[in-house]
C-alpha cells in the first residue's frame, strides 16, 4: 500500500555522501517542514536537465514558505548521489540520499520496476512533511512523467 497524505515515513536506511553515513527519514525529517521528492536515476535525462534543477533553482522560495529541508531520494549508491549532487550545484539547497536497496521506496509503495534503469527504481513523486506527517503528495501517474511532481507545481500547492 502506497503512503498516503496524513502518513508518517517509515523507517529505512539512507545514505549521504558515503555508505557509512546512514540516516533513518522517519528520524532524520520528524521535525520541521521538509519537501522530499524521488526520481528514477541520478544522471538520468529528466531527473537531471529538469526535475532536480527546479529544486535547486527555486530553494529560496521554498525558503520563504516555510520548508526547512529539501531532499531528493534516488535508488543509487552514495557515491553516484554525492557526485550528482556536485554535478549539479545542490550543495546547500538539496540534500542527496542514496536508497541503494530500494528499502524507502519499497516500503512506502512508491517503488517501480524499471528494467531499462537495471531493475526496481523509485516512482518520480513529492511530497511535502510537517513534524514527520504528509502534508502534500504529488506521484507520477505513470511513476516516470515529469508534471504534477514538478517544483513548479509543488509550490503552487503551498
Amino acid at each position: 500500500m502506497a503512503i498516503s497524505v496524513g502518513d508518517s515515513l517509515p523507517s529505512a536506511t539512507l545514505h549521504e555522501t558515503h555508505p557509512g553515513d546512514a540516516l533513518d527519514p522517519s528520524q532524520a525529517f520528524s521535525t520541521g517542514k521538509v519537501l522530499l521528492f524521488g526520481v528514477p536515476g541520478a544522471f538520468t535525462p529528466g531527473c537531471d536537465k529538469t526535475h532536480l534543477p527546479g529544486y535547486i533553482s527555486d530553494r529560496e522560495k521554498y525558503a520563504a514558505k516555510g520548508i526547512d529541508t529539501i531532499a531528493c531520494i534516488s535508488v543509487n549508491d552514495a557515491f553516484v548521489m554525492q557526485a550528482w549532487g556536485q554535478h549539479s550545484g545542490a550543495a546547500d539547497k538539496v540534500r542527496m540520499l542514496a536508497d541503494p536497496q530500494a528499502e524507502f521506496v519499497k516500503a512506502m509503495g512508491l517503488d517501480v520496476d524499471a528494467a531499462v534503469l537495471g531493475g526496481t527504481r523509485s516512482k518520480r513523486f513529492a511530497m511535502v512533511l510537517e513534524a514527520g506527517k504528509v502534508t502534500h503528495l504529488q506521484v507520477e501517474p505513470d511513476g516516470f512523467g515529469l508534471t504534477c511532481s514538478l517544483s513548479e507545481n509543488i509550490l503552487a500547492e503551498l
